[in-house]
């Protein structure tokens, strides 16, 4: 569980703070910042909801949103992003400067520490002047919406965590190199699955709604085949896609060890730069309701793969594993 949220209002700075201690890691509790959507279901104090016109998640990007209030009232904003550094800080400014938007002048940083397996959450707003700073608390009660905004961020990251399997690796590698690796069918071919199971048919259509059908080459002699759905694709930091057992036609199928195994599990990659290197980091969970509902119908069965093997694959070279990650170990394997 969550720590209590701690609220600090200084007499002498003008600014207000609140830090929070979040049962999960650092990148998913990022990951919550990361769209208009996950923002909707969280972001504001307890009662409000939240309506975005514009959202663009990068430094200089604006966010333009409109505040609900609980009595009816519609509060307008603008925000700008300064600086986003994944997974472990964020700030932007609300100048409060256009003539429909509410009139408060702020900047706000978001630090996220790593602590265990927790995270701390140290949210900071910073005005020109404490009188600022004390009109913005009167009038908009700015204290008490920090420490019920950081409540809900804790639990909306909590709750989409639930049960779900979450591990992650650090690389000495680029993050783009990193998310090629993933999102490259030759380069899939070189290292996913386990030890001394080659891939022996891939076929990729990297999209939103497109998939990813591939192939495994068991010790037995046999064949293991997967299917991945594409959700969302946020080059080069997050992919959501829903993973399955296949088979050559393209159908699911039951895990073969397990009959109690979801058809589909709902899989989220989230890719950020560390001090020289990336870091990946994987959450695996029954699909979400929203998952749910994007997910197209069980594809028809249709003729195998003609992208038989990595030397049949759409490259023109075939790539070894140690080209795919020129600074890791030889032998090692990308996940899990």
């Amino acid at each position: 569980m969550s720590d209590e949220a701690r609220i600090s209002i200084p007499a002498d700075a003008p600014e207000i703070s609140g830090a929070r201690l979040v049962d999960a890691p650092r990148a998913l509790v990022f990951d919550a910042f990361f769209s208009a959507d996950r923002l909707a279901r969280w972001f504001g104090p307890k009662g409000f909801s939240l309506t975005t016109r514009a959202f663009e998640f990068a430094s200089g990007g604006v966010w333009r949103f409109v505040m609900h209030g609980p009595d009816g009232r519609d509060y307008e904003n603008r925000i700008v992003f300064r600086e986003i550094m994944r997974p472990e800080r964020i700030s932007y400014i609300h100048a409060g400067d256009d003539v429909d938007v509410e009139p408060v002048r702020m900047e706000t940083i978001i630090v996220l520490s790593q602590e265990g397996e927790k995270t701390r959450v140290d949210w900071r707003m910073r005005f020109p002047s404490l009188a600022e700073r004390d009109r913005v608390e009167r009038d908009y009660g700015a204290a008490i919406g920090l420490e019920e905004n950081l409540g809900r961020l804790g639990d909306f990251v909590e709750a989409s965590a639930g049960s779900a399997f979450v591990t992650s690796r650090r690389f000495s590698a680029s993050r783009e190199l990193l998310w090629k690796a993933l999102t490259e069918p030759e380069r899939m071919a070189q290292w996913f699955g386990p030890k001394g199971v080659p891939a022996v048919a891939a076929q990729m259509d990297f999209r939103p709604g497109g998939s990813y059908h591939y192939g495994l080459r068991t010790p037995d002699g046999g064949a293991m085949w997967g299917l991945f759905e594409y959700l969302e694709i946020e080059p080069p930091a997050r992919i959501v896609l829903l993973a399955s057992f296949s088979d050559a036609m393209r159908g699911l199928t039951r895990h073969p060890l397990s009959g109690t195994w979801p058809l589909k599990v709902e899989t989220t990659y989230l890719f950020a730069e560390t001090d020289g290197g990336s870091e990946l980091t994987c959450l695996a969970r029954r699909p979400s309701k929203r998952a749910r509902k994007r997910s197209r119908p069980s594809p028809a069965r249709s003729a195998p793969s003609t992208m038989a093997g990595p030397e049949h694959s759409n490259s023109s070279r075939a790539i070894s594993r140690e080209s795919c990650f020129t600074e890791t170990r030889k032998d090692s394997r990308l996940l899990f």
